[in-house]
């Protein structure tokens, strides 16, 4: 453990009891606006207000839209390069995809389109060929993998808003649910259920800005190794793991999540999305990969701070009955996913207990859902 003072995310400039008050009151604006899809002859599914995924309702199916912005992982890419030469921007790309589609997914839908926004601090960055052509490739390459389409995009040069040799990228998907049976947005989810997490890659798009808090504190920066021929700037940079996959090959084997997480913002906390009153417990706890060991090394953290933040080596949760768990876990390891049958839901008061850590989180700890 670091000798140095702990590290928090609050203290690396992301509070989000500073964020979340203003989402709810957005949430609660956004739901009157729904009466608009009336007047079109749809309808929005209620419950998915405040999910990972907005639900319309437009007859023989579902749609499902979300857009998702990567956040500051492109610095790390920015500062690699420097450092090493290399282009790293393939795997920003799948990251910045990854953010919506796994976002997407958690409500049952079936990842149809893509739209890209990658807004740069001036039009000198989309010059540099090699740079540029690796996010497009990038981006492709992703797609291929969720199996969409690349509808399109916007490019704009933003100078005086986005800093100059910098990007921001986000994405927007759309998707289907069909048949209607595949909706997840929790009505069945309930005690009995079964936990099962899937591995993620590393600290995917969430808490890069501790992270990049932390290397400051480092006697290499990024250079530093965190195991032998792995730096820390490369392990921060390994893409997000794209999910969807596992997802469509599930509902072919005929298992139907009663509900699903993406673990992001929030960090476990996201265990705790739905409203229902249910206890999580988990029991088997995913090794933590290199990388968010280090950091929660580095920075100082006790367990229940570093799992309130960061992933923790599981990116995406998904709840099934009890007897389709082991069958789940083992469709995601057939799809290159490593998977763990990690604990139950329980009825009783909401909260999430890891068990094996002594860690307890009440709703409390999630003001928003």
């Amino acid at each position: 453990m670091t000798s140095q003072a702990p590290l928090t995310y609050d203290q690396a400039g992301v509070n989000y009891d500073l964020i979340d008050p203003l989402k709810v009151t957005a949430q609660r604006a956004a739901a009157a606006t729904a009466s608009h899809l009336t007047s079109h002859g749809f309808s929005e599914v209620k419950a998915s207000r405040g999910e990972s995924a907005y639900v319309v309702d437009v007859g023989p199916f579902y749609v499902a839209s979300i857009v998702e912005c990567l956040g500051t992982k492109t610095l790390v890419a920015d500062e690699m390069a420097k450092l090493t030469g290399k282009s790293f921007f393939a795997g920003i790309a799948q990251d910045t995809i990854a953010m919506a589609v796994n976002d997407l997914i958690t409500v049952g839908a079936t990842p149809l389109v893509v739209q890209a926004y990658w807004a740069a601090g001036g039009s000198d960055w989309f010059g540099d060929a090699q740079r540029a052509q690796a996010l497009v490739a990038g981006w492709k390459a992703a797609c291929d993998t969720c199996q969409v389409a690349w509808g399109g995009g916007e490019t704009p040069a933003l100078a005086g808003i986005v800093e100059d040799g910098r990007i921001d990228l986000a994405a927007s998907c759309t998707g289907l649910i069909n048949p209607k049976e595949r909706l997840s947005v929790g009505d069945k989810l309930g005690a009995g259920d079964a936990i099962v997490l899937l591995a993620s890659s590393g600290i995917h798009a969430n808490g890069l800005s501790l992270a990049r808090k932390l290397a400051e504190r480092l006697p290499q920066g990024y250079l530093t190794e965190i195991e032998p021929g792995l730096t820390y700037g490369e392990a921060l940079l390994a893409p997000t793991a794209l999910y969807s996959p596992v997802t469509e090959a599930l509902w072919k084997a005929g298992i139907a999540p009663h509900y699903c997480a993406n673990i992001t913002g929030h960090g476990w906390r996201k265990l705790l999305r739905h409203p229902s009153a249910l206890t999580y417990r988990i029991h088997t706890v995913p090794p933590k990969t290199a990388v968010l060991e280090f950091i929660q090394q580095q920075a100082g953290q006790d367990d229940r701070e570093a799992y309130s933040t960061l992933n923790m080596g599981a990116g995406f949760a998904i709840f099934v009955k009890a007897e389709d768990a082991e069958r789940t876990a083992q469709v995601a390891r057939d799809c290159g996913i490593q998977a763990w049958v990690a604990g139950t839901v329980e009825a009783g008061e909401k909260q999430l207990l890891i068990e094996p850590l002594d860690i307890r989180f009440s709703e409390d700890d999630l003001a928003l859902r």
